[in-house]
């Protein structure tokens, strides 16, 4: 880290791709925080550019991520990686090489292999190397992390978890393509959270099982995967990934020995964001309407009055950059380990090849 003399001089940030992930995600966050500045911008889109330019004036926008850190560039202290998946990779490798701390979208790499090389590096250079597993901190997960942690279910038993969507027509772009060197697809995208999410509550996995299917015409890679783990500890976690789901079942369904919590609908940072919200002090952003709250019992369905309503606690994007900010300060832990993303790749990996060989494989 260079430049940062006092704790209240924000970190320098230079931001890596501005599409979906970039724009909407990443650039807002970073902005809101008050510990780090959007300083600069990589796209080699006009029209990206200018929107980069209008919605964050003054950041500086440069064509080729190398020219980030290429001589007498301005200086930053953190990059952050948002560029297609095939690039994250080569991306993270010649910023870390540059001597700059890494912040890289998820998922990390295509293999575990690739994921624990980067950490390597990283520890190799004292340099932080973080993921954006931004879904550890929706509102549906950090109130069911509280449950947990009350042991208000018992002993778990079963954790069902779904992350489905229903878009009949494919929008095409590398995100639905099939060549694998775009690492695109269903299992990786939306899986890369709900296996992340899995084992941060039950830990580690012995064995998975998978189905994959290209369901939708024009459709290149997975738009409709199922994931069966089994943890170490004997909890049995069903994930469910889907871009063509008609009618859509709870996101959280979790069975224990004395309970059970039932949530429906998705965490609204997303959404917000979509819509040009922004995480102001004092607002309440990540807030969840009661309606939406989960529920909490045992013998009768949620959606027939069973169980007692649990407020939900907001989400908490913005917690992610402050705890990056806190890590590169030395004041905090790095909040997404480069070996937690590596963790979940080999899961990946294993639902991979278990979906193609229709064989319970061993991560």
């Amino acid at each position: 880290m260079t430049g940062t003399d006092s704790p209240r001089t924000p970190l320098r940030v230079g931001l890596v791709g501005y599409g979906l992930a970039g724009s909407v995600f990443h650039a807002p966050l970073i902005a809101a925080s008050e510990d780090l500045v959007l300083a600069a911008v990589t796209t080699g889109n006009p029209e990206r550019a200018a929107e980069a330019r209008a919605a964050h004036p003054g950041v500086r926008v440069v064509a080729k991520p190398e020219e980030l850190w290429a001589p007498g560039a301005e200086e930053l202290d953190l990059v952050v990686v948002a560029s297609p998946n095939k690039t994250h990779v080569e991306v993270a490798t010649a910023a870390l090489e540059a001597g700059l701390p890494v912040v890289v979208d998820k998922p990390l790499a295509g293999t575990a292999a690739e994921a624990r090389a980067l950490a390597a590096l990283a520890e190799e250079r004292g340099l932080l190397l973080s993921v954006f597993q931004n879904r550890r901190w929706d509102s549906d997960f950090r109130t069911l992390r509280r449950l947990l942690d009350e042991d208000a279910l018992g002993e778990v038993q079963r954790f069902e978890s779904r992350f489905e969507r229903w878009r009949p027509k494919p929008k095409g772009g590398w995100r639905e393509s099939g060549a694998p060197e775009e690492i695109g697809g269903l299992l990786y995208d939306l899986g890369s959270h709900v296996v992340d999410q899995a084992l941060v509550l039950f830990g580690p996995v012995v064995s998975v099982y998978a189905e994959s299917d290209v369901r939708r015409p024009g459709a290149g890679a997975d738009d409709d995967t199922f994931l069966a783990l089994t943890h170490a500890n004997g909890v049995r976690s069903h994930l469910y990934v889907s871009a063509t789901t008609a009618q859509l079942g709870p996101r959280f369904r979790v069975l224990g020995q004395r309970a059970g919590f039932v949530k429906y609908g998705l965490d609204p940072q997303e959404a917000a964001l979509r819509d040009g919200l922004r995480p102001e002090p004092g607002s309440a952003w990540g807030a969840e309407p009661e309606e939406l709250w989960g529920r909490l019992g045992a013998g009768e369905s949620p959606l027939t009055g069973g169980g007692a309503p649990v407020e939900s606690l907001p989400g908490a994007y913005p917690a992610y950059y402050a705890a990056v900010a806190a890590a590169l300060r030395g004041t905090g832990p790095n909040p997404v380990t480069a070996h937690e993303a590596a963790d979940a790749l080999d899961v990946l990996e294993a639902a991979r090849r278990s979906a193609r060989e229709g064989i319970t494989v061993a991560p």
